[in-house]
């Protein structure tokens, strides 16, 4: 008797992990390869189009990314953070501005074309939209630019964080409706641009001795973005602005440096493949010649076929930088590819209405993704 039950729960055991390993090899393996070729086949990858799967991860991601938003803000940590933790102090608000223009753009796809998604992203994602600006806004949040400018820190410098603002803000009324911003909108966009207009080289520092043109032409594009909410006109100030980014202020492959001196403009380090994509995706909002031509010279420096893969790399080709690298805003480097340079990159091939370039990035970013049945 007691064999016949030991072979019988030898059985179940056998069949039930039978079946366990079954489930998980769909759920893990089948489906999501299933889904990579589905989504590697949609036509948006090089129409200009917005993947299906962009819907998908973005449905997925709304609700966790609400949660997650509101239980920093409510914590409080982030008002006690070490200067140095880039991470936890600049990638909440970065991220959050992400987020809020991504949603800006599917909304703007689905007004298009209503079929995309069954409820429109500005509906579904309006807890995230909240949460998102609150985070952005949040004192706490704030609390390192605050120790680096003092209170004050609205009013001078400081453009990294001010220019999320403006971002945030502009994203909040375009995606609600809600004027309940405009107040600090207007006084951010009149405060930043009459300070950059007056500075000696047209550039601010996000920190004290450290001066980034990359997050300058995004604030120049934010108060752009801004006048469409305010109905102001900065088209003045956009082209003033641009002393910023010619002649001496260009490295030598004429391409705005990662890092420049605040008075003269002149670089201190040389251009980089997180900033240039960054630059690239919205330089074409303000200068569209101009970034036509970063983008070429980019191309020609740092575009690159490699193990497989294309992408941009962290480094120019010549440079003698090692392909093997890694800091907090290059992400890992490799074999020269870098991480935030690709995705970017990705961004800024489509700005550029270059699919040649965003056809094979958004092919590995599907491929790496490994989507899953939960959108995750």
């Amino acid at each position: 008797g007691h064999m016949k039950t030991n072979r019988s729960l030898v059985r179940i055991s056998v069949y039930g992990n039978a079946v366990v390993a079954v489930a998980l090899a769909l759920l893990l393996g089948v489906i999501p390869g299933i889904l990579t070729i589905r989504y590697s086949r949609d036509a948006a990858r090089h129409d200009g189009g917005i993947p299906d799967i962009a819907f998908t991860l973005h449905r997925a991601l709304s609700p966790k990314f609400a949660a997650w938003a509101r239980e920093r803000v409510a914590s409080g940590d982030a008002g006690s953070l070490p200067l140095k933790n880039i991470s936890a102090t600049e990638w909440p608000p970065f991220g959050s501005a992400f987020y809020l223009w991504a949603t800006e753009a599917l909304q703007a796809e689905w007004e298009r074309d209503p079929g995309r998604a069954q409820i429109a992203p500005k509906v579904y994602a309006r807890d995230a939209i909240d949460a998102a600006t609150t985070l952005v806004l949040d004192p706490n949040t704030a609390s390192w630019v605050r120790r680096h400018w003092g209170d004050d820190y609205l009013k001078r410098q400081n453009i990294f964080y001010r220019y999320l603002i403006i971002a945030s803000t502009t994203s909040y009324y375009n995606l609600t409706g809600d004027s309940r911003y405009m107040g600090l909108l207007r006084e951010q966009v009149d405060g930043l641009s009459a300070e950059i207009d007056t500075s000696p080289a047209g550039m601010l520092q996000d920190y004290p001795g450290e001066c980034y043109p990359a997050d300058v032409m995004s604030a120049i594009a934010c108060i752009r973005r801004a006048d469409r909410v305010l109905g102001s006109d900065h088209s003045a100030f956009a082209e003033r602005a641009s002393r910023a980014f010619t002649g001496k202020s260009l490295d030598p492959l004429g391409l705005p440096p990662y890092l420049a001196e605040i008075r003269s403009g002149e670089q201190i380090t040389g251009a980089r493949g997180c900033s240039n994509s960054y630059v690239c995706t919205v330089a074409p909002e303000v200068w569209p010649e101009t970034a036509a031509a970063w983008y070429t010279a980019y191309e020609k420096s740092f575009w690159q076929y490699r193990w497989g893969a294309y992408g941009f790399r962290e480094f120019p080709k010549d440079s003698g930088a090692s392909d093997w690298y890694g800091d907090v805003d290059s992400g890992p480097c490799v074999a020269g590819h870098g991480f935030a340079a690709c995705a970017f990159g990705l961004s800024a091939a489509r700005a550029n209405g270059r699919f040649d370039h965003a056809y094979p990035l958004t092919q590995e970013l599907v491929a790496i993704c490994w989507p899953m049945m939960t959108g995750r």
